[in-house]
């Protein structure tokens, strides 16, 4: 049930459009038909030049922040709606209720008639509004030629939307959005059509090795922490219509989301969409009031190594190495981010790729990586190999990973990783729903508005003994989970 942010597409490039004659005052006056059929390709489109642009931000009604990037280029909008509301708050006995609630927005929504009819009776116009089933919902979608999507990670549900900016086919798009996010039907018959698809993949995912891998691996480095709970058939079962009405109820308002755009908007429009967005959702009068966070543990640090080893029927074994790394709001991020790309995150410029392919022939690839979260986020070394090298594979990652934390990485590494980080940096905000996906990273995790512009500068200012300090103060090479599935021993 758990799920990434919406996915990154390969950027696509605008002098295709501009060299047919179509710039970006065309783009306005297309009919919606031909909207719709741009509409899925327009989100794509570079933007490299709003690196320099600054991020605002606002705390609207003071509750509700918004972070936001103009770009007048074309007629479009990329909308995020991060809410407190991940995986980390799923009840004992039901992991996996916040990932079915992203998963029923859009399987209906109420009219008037409904139990949440005091915030979904009229439309902006006055008009009534009806109950909509998931097919007229679907429908509604296509016609408008936008995009609505939902997904739930550890610790955020996201709500992604796409829309022209084209006032008639905007407003549409916001107002059916309102209601997805507001006052979802959450239908009994239709949980149960998806709670039995769930379970369908659950099952499935057991006869993978790499998903029954990461499985294992999340479990043994995070123990009872929630970051280590797995969604099962038992657990997806268990939740009822009910559970994903009060999860909603509790976590879904304005003082727990941050909102991120980018698009041909003005200030004033950025408000109104954001205020319109959320509000089919019940308004405390005051942040204060609600109900505070549940508070979770702090996650441990293992006390030490395990060796998880399961038999499985597969043509290779599938490993994993790693422990807790940081949480987003660590020192050490950028230290750990160059040092990472030295030993194992770089591809094959990689000590790890090095040593464990290039020199050996172990395995096709090897990688490592940190990924922080609001607490401390996994750090986690993955190959596979044939089952007979497996203990070779990993006493080979066990001898890089041992000198790199002891030793750290040689001025000609650095600098390498420098030049590579740095000359790629304008491929990690070259279309909008990249940038977004920055945007809404730093609304996360109150990272500085300048943050984008000043990123290569944080990297250049990285040296060995600031590598060789963090990912000694961080890691432990002696007091590593490792799993391995389609062990031949």
């Amino acid at each position: 049930m758990k799920s990434s942010s919406p996915g990154r597409s390969a950027p696509m490039t605008a002098r295709l459009v501009l060299n047919l004659g179509l710039g970006a005052r065309a783009l306005k006056s297309w009919t919606p038909k031909a909207c719709a059929l741009a509409g899925s390709l327009l989100g794509f489109i570079p933007v490299m030049a709003l690196a320099l642009q600054p991020i605002e931000h606002a705390r609207l009604d003071d509750r509700l922040e918004v972070y936001w990037v103009l770009d007048h280029s074309l007629p479009m909008v990329d909308i995020q709606i991060d809410f407190d509301a991940g995986s980390r708050f799923d009840p004992p006995g039901r992991s996996g209720l916040s990932g079915a609630t992203a998963q029923m927005l859009s399987k209906g929504v109420l009219g008037e008639g409904g139990k949440l009819a005091a915030h979904a009776g009229v439309d902006s116009k006055g008009a009534r509004l009806q109950p909509l089933d998931e097919n007229a919902v679907g429908q509604a979608w296509a016609d408008l030629g936008a995009i609505f999507a939902a997904s739930s990670s550890d610790d955020r549900l996201s709500v992604y939307l796409r829309s022209l900016v084209k006032r008639d086919i905007l407003d549409k798009a916001v107002e059916l959005g309102s209601r997805e996010i507001g006052v979802p039907a959450f239908d009994a018959t239709i949980w149960r059509r998806e709670r039995a698809m769930s379970v369908s993949s659950i099952e499935e995912s057991l006869t993978q090795p790499a998903a029954v891998a990461s499985k294992l691996f999340r479990e043994s480095v995070f123990g009872a922490h929630p970051y280590g709970h797995s969604v099962t058939v038992a657990s997806v079962k268990a939740i009822e219509p009910q559970d994903l009405k009060r999860f909603h109820q509790q976590f879904f308002t304005p003082c727990r989301a941050r909102v991120s755009m980018v698009g041909d908007l003005q200030r004033a429009d950025v408000e109104r969409i954001a205020r319109a967005l959320l509000s089919r959702l019940p308004k405390p009068q005051s942040c204060a009031a609600l109900a505070p966070t549940p508070t979770l543990p702090a996650v441990k640090p293992l006390a030490a190594s395990k060796t998880v080893a399961l038999p499985f029927a597969a043509t290779q074994a599938h490993v994993l190495m790693g422990q807790p790394g940081i949480a987003r709001d660590d020192k050490r991020y950028f230290p750990l981010t160059v040092g990472n790309y030295i030993l194992g995150g770089g591809g094959f410029v990689s000590r790890l790729t090095d040593q464990v392919r290039e020199k050996r022939g172990l395995s096709y690839s090897v990688y490592s990586y940190f990924y922080p979260e609001l607490q401390t986020g996994p750090f986690t070394i993955g190959l596979q190999t044939r089952k007979d090298q497996a203990h070779q594979a990993l006493a080979v990652v066990g001898e890089v990973l041992t000198d790199f934390v002891n030793r750290g990485p040689t001025p000609a590494e650095l600098q390498a990783a420098k030049d590579n980080l740095i000359g790629g940096f304008a491929l990690r905000i070259d279309n909008n729903k990249k940038l977004l996906d920055n945007i809404a990273n730093i609304a996360w995790f109150g990272l500085p508005l300048d943050y984008l512009q000043t990123w290569t500068q944080a990297v250049e200012a990285v040296t060995v003994e600031s590598i060789h300090e963090a990912f000694k103060s961080v890691l432990d090479p002696e007091r590593m989970v490792t799993v391995i599935v389609g062990d031949p021993s």
